[in-house]
């Protein structure tokens, strides 16, 4: 699977730009917009499902502010999440902010929010949620609603009781209640284009049984209380199982709005794999795992959204480091739809510390700017669409993607070399070093399915 992790031969495609124009739609394994054009979802998370239930960052920068630096990351949409009992527990939705941080006994946050975004320190804790929302619109951001847990806090683990239906803070039927009520809240808010139903099923009470019993009637109810946004739901396992839903198709009533979410993680994979085994070898593997488990919905007409992704950001952790590539690799092979996992620079709490800083953040601890500006450079080229419906093609030729750097070659200057696979050697035109953005007046699209890859490794030689 060197193709992945070293590089990986893609067709490129000249397009006219795609102006997005809401509500969006799926037509067969697409994401696109109301005349039928393609729309790439290339999303941040940002948290707002931990216990303070506001969302992270607004003690150190204004919410416009953020909004902004979102957009000048890359990002077209943010994964907004939220814990149920915001929606369906009134004390708590009620809570002002201030009310919400002194329970907390964060006074220090509290003098932040009061700097940086006064308007909202007084209001009640769904109107604050309603406020960044709009705030994003405000700077052409789209917005997928994330239920992310019930009971606010820190997610997740087998043994939080809020993984799976039945689970102590997961009543079904307060779920629907829930995904119904925040459906309408913003039914007629034009930049919320998606809801997620439920992150990251998981636990020992999760089944194939149960989530096709309650999955669907989440869908519904979301459906009927807003008909525009695209409805996606997550698989098993901490969403890294939609394997069953080869043998048996969800059942809606209503077509046009069904997106699947998948979750990919190097420590996933093991935390120590991509240390102990080839990387290559390892890539090999878990996309193939991959394809068996999610990546093969594409094949069958369904969008699939990557709601989870992302690595330590100071570059420290070389099992995530190598898994990057891996997964960047898959990403512009499939041309997926995504979420990096996070925005976040730091939490006002998290387990029981306060101001912790998040090494995934894409955020500094400040808030100021990029914590990794060579990393947010190297996604940038899978932040626009390769190919779908209503892109101009050009005539096709052969380049490379280099997923380390998240850049292309692009001139040929030698003869060919050897690309040896396991069953045979190809031929490959050895390109130069010069390269360019992948985003330059251009874009991907990749001659060989996944597939096809996974069960021959191409290494180059």
């Amino acid at each position: 699977m060197g193709s992945f992790t070293a590089s990986s031969i893609l067709l490129l495609f000249l397009f006219s730009s795609v102006v997005t124009s809401l509500p969006l739609s799926t037509n067969s394994r697409w994401i696109v917009n109301d005349r039928g054009l393609r729309v790439k979802l290339a999303c941040v998370n940002w948290a707002s499902h931990m216990e303070p239930v506001l969302a992270e960052g607004l003690s150190k920068q204004p919410m416009d502010t953020i909004a902004k630096r979102i957009v000048s990351m890359g990002f077209n949409c943010v994964r907004f999440t939220w814990p149920l009992y915001l929606i369906t527990n009134d004390s708590l939705a009620s809570l002002t902010v201030r009310q919400s941080f002194q329970r907390l006994d964060l006074l220090e946050s509290i003098a932040g929010i009061e700097a940086n975004n006064p308007s909202i320190i007084d209001v009640s804790l769904i109107k604050a949620f309603q406020t960044v929302v709009s705030s994003l619109g405000e700077n052409n951001v789209m917005v997928i609603l994330d239920n992310h847990i019930s009971k606010p806090g820190w997610c997740c683990s087998n043994l939080d009781d809020n993984g799976f239906f039945g689970d102590k803070y997961f009543n079904p039927d307060l779920w629907i209640t829930g995904l119904t009520r925040m459906a309408t809240l913003f039914n007629g808010v034009t930049n919320v284009v998606g809801m997620s139903l439920r992150n990251e099923p998981r636990g020992p009470k999760q089944n194939v049984n149960d989530w096709y019993k309650y999955m669907p009637k989440g869908a519904e109810a979301v459906h009927k209380a807003n008909p525009d946004v695209l409805v996606i739901l997550s698989g098993l396992s901490f969403d890294r199982d939609l394997s069953f839903i080869q043998d048996q198709r969800v059942k809606l009533t209503f077509s046009g709005k069904l997106v699947y979410e998948a979750h990919w993680y190097g420590f996933s994979d093991g935390q120590t794999t991509w240390l102990d085994d080839n990387p290559n070898e390892v890539c090999g593997r878990v996309a193939t795992y991959m394809m068996r488990t999610s990546g093969y919905l594409v094949d069958q007409g369904y969008p699939l959204f990557i709601g989870e992704f992302g690595i330590d950001q100071s570059g420290s952790n070389v099992n995530g480091n190598r898994y990057m590539s891996c997964f960047l690799g898959v990403a512009a092979e499939l041309d997926l739809d995504w979420a990096l996992w996070t925005l976040v620079g730091s939490y006002y709490t998290r387990g029981g510390v306060v101001g912790l800083n998040e090494h995934y953040g894409a955020m500094d601890y400040n808030w100021c700017g990029a914590r990794n500006s060579s990393f947010i450079q190297r996604i940038s080229s899978l932040q626009s669409p390769f190919r779908g419906p209503g892109l101009s093609e050009a005539k096709p030729h052969k380049v490379i993607y280099h997923p380390l750097t998240g850049l292309c070659h692009k001139k040929i200057i030698g003869p060919p070399v050897a690309v040896r696979s396991l069953h045979r050697v190809l031929p490959l035109e050895l390109l130069a070093p010069e390269e360019f953005s992948c985003k330059r007046n251009s874009f991907l699209l990749t001659n060989r399915r996944i597939r096809d890859i996974g069960e021959t490794r191409y290494l180059l030689h």
